[in-house]
């Protein structure tokens, strides 16, 4: 026998996946994996007989509720499922998924819409991170129409603005984990850095890439990846997060000088493939570190023009993304207040997803 949970499948920037209310999960959160991993179709490459779509960008869960915080109106829980594996990660936060809990949180009445724009207080629960999210509600009602368009999605849709706050530190408390913004593993030079999602940044020439290569090419290159996993493991241990083997953070970037008057160009890995685009989340990251001397990035930064608000655009393997920067005065020189970015969000498909009734029973 099959049951039914109520789900929204939605694009949320330039990822995919279901949006649940944790209300209608059980609350023995033992369960969850099987339950999402069987509506998604994992492990199987082809995802065939779930909703995934093959990739780590269109394999993603929210789990969402109202929020108990006066600095929010919704918590947001995020999950990574694994394509090929058995594995749910609840570690990390997506940021391009982030554009769809406004949208569903305004749909489900967990928010009430203004007419006009509704703005959507975000607390994200794997992180400890606060995102406002601005949408557009003429009438009162969400609007998905519009002319904003964004590298990665075809076509255009009504723009949701995100505006990121206390990302300094989202896993580990500190902006450089370690202690320094420079460090050598296995005679490359890396920057560790926590700033809404851990990373370890590398110069792409440094590890016998030029930057500019597509996803394809990268994904190609399996000794590539043998050798920057064994350096992630060890940044994950240097930072902190003990043995982070079958987990995805820290995310893996190399950096490239922008081509394309862009600040900086960027690979970003998930991190065992190489991301079709750029995680909102790494983008920030990576903002972060070019602009602090004495990284690997900042000598590769196409210098902007540092005003209280510049913006900050980042090459990927799709376009670009592109980032507006609230900068003040700090020890390490300019630091971000916040980062704003502008995404889009489509509703797909609405009603339940079907799992086995079994795996909702404890």
């Amino acid at each position: 026998m099959q049951t039914s949970i109520p789900a929204i499948f939605m694009r949320g920037g330039t990822s995919r996946g279901l949006y649940f209310n944790i209300a209608d999960l059980p609350e023995d959160r033992e369960l969850w994996d099987d339950i999402f991993l069987k509506a998604f179709g994992s492990p199987d490459p082809r995802q065939v007989d779930g909703v995934g779509g093959t990739t780590s960008v269109t394999s993603k869960a929210c789990i969402l509720s109202s929020s108990d915080r006066e600095d929010a109106d919704v918590d947001y829980f995020f999950a990574q499922l694994s394509v090929e594996e058995a594995k749910v990660d609840y570690a990390p936060t997506c940021g391009n998924m982030l554009a769809g809990v406004g949208p569903y949180a305004i749909e489900t009445g967990m928010v009430k819409a203004e007419d006009g724009e509704t703005r959507v207080r975000i607390y994200q629960v794997n992180t400890n991170g606060l995102v406002e999210a601005v949408i557009p509600t003429p009438g009162g009602q969400v609007e998905y129409e519009g002319d904003a368009a964004i590298d990665g999605v075809p076509g255009t849709a009504a723009p949701i603005l995100l505006n990121f706050m206390n990302v300094v530190g989202a896993r580990t408390g500190k902006l450089f984990p370690t202690g320094e913004k420079m460090e050598t593993i296995d005679g490359v030079d890396v920057t560790i850095v926590d700033a809404a999602m851990p990373c370890m940044i590398m110069r792409a020439t440094d590890v016998g890439k030029t930057g500019y290569e597509s996803a394809g090419e990268l994904d190609e290159d399996t000794t590539f990846f043998e050798r920057v996993e064994t350096m992630r493991r060890e940044a994950g241990q240097r930072m902190g997060l003990g043995d982070v083997t079958g987990q995805v953070q820290p995310k893996i970037v190399i950096l490239a000088p922008p081509r394309d008057g862009g600040a900086i160009t960027s690979r970003y890995f998930v991190p065992d493939k190489t991301h079709q685009t750029h995680a909102i989340t790494g983008g920030i990251a990576v903002a972060y570190a070019s602009i602090t001397p004495g990284t690997v990035a900042e000598p590769l930064v196409d210098l902007f023009a540092r005003d209280n608000s510049p913006r900050f655009s980042i090459e990927h393997p799709a376009g670009k993304l592109h980032l507006a920067l609230t900068l003040t005065d700090g020890a390490n020189g300019h630091e971000i207040q916040a980062a704003g970015i502008v995404r889009t969000a489509r509703m797909i498909m609405r009603g339940a997803v079907l799992v086995p009734e079994r795996l909702v029973k404890a």
